[in-house]
């Protein structure tokens, strides 16, 4: 004779159990949120101080080229890269600077060409800037001070890079919100020395 089947009885869920799984799962998402938050402000920040150290390094390594020094100039939430001469200017006065330059250079290569001479040898000046985020304040410190200073419309920092390779040690600060991160710059490497952040 065939045994029949016996029909256990099916058991689900209780109330009590699904409650904590959606309650871990509220937990676990509300978690993930946090930290990709957390992760934008210091994905923020580590570009930006990323993008002042690769100015740096290009501005020394330009100064030791074409030895002359070079600057990057923070200013009005921008860091530029150009010729020390250049950045001595004041913001406001450089564009007629560089035309009168310009027309300098080409008047003295045509008094050149006239007198069948060698044209007038000029250096190329390089330029390059980066903007901050408009959410990212910067403040720079100078060698022996304590003091951050903002870098905004009214105070205008020029940092010296140097033929012989040599450069101001300087601190950079970069805030968002709560979360902040200080860079301290080797003045021979022009690298990243040391480095100090809060991430919230």
């Amino acid at each position: 004779m065939r045994k029949g089947f016996q029909r256990q009885g099916q058991q689900g869920f209780t109330l009590m159990e699904i409650v904590i799984v959606l309650v871990l799962v509220a937990l676990m998402v509300g978690g993930a949120l946090a930290y990709m938050a957390v992760s934008d402000d210091e994905r923020t920040l580590r570009r930006s101080y990323v993008e002042v150290e690769s100015l740096a390094k290009r501005a020394r390594a330009l100064a030791a080229l074409q030895q002359r020094p070079y600057a990057l100039e923070f200013y009005e939430q921008t860091v530029s890269l150009m010729p020390l001469a250049e950045a001595m200017v004041d913001p406001r006065d450089r564009e007629n600077m560089l035309a009168h330059q310009e027309n300098m250079l080409a008047e003295q290569a045509m008094m050149a060409a006239e007198e069948g001479s060698a044209p007038v040898s000029s250096f190329n000046p390089i330029h390059a800037s980066w903007t901050v985020d408009d959410d990212v304040k910067m403040f720079v410190r100078r060698w022996a001070s304590d003091n951050w200073i903002p870098s905004d419309t009214k105070n205008r920092h020029v940092w010296r890079f140097d033929p012989e390779g040599f450069c101001e040690p300087l601190g950079v600060k970069f805030a968002q919100e709560r979360s902040w991160v200080e860079i301290e710059f080797h003045p021979l490497t022009g690298g990243i020395r040391d480095q100090v952040q809060e991430i919230y």
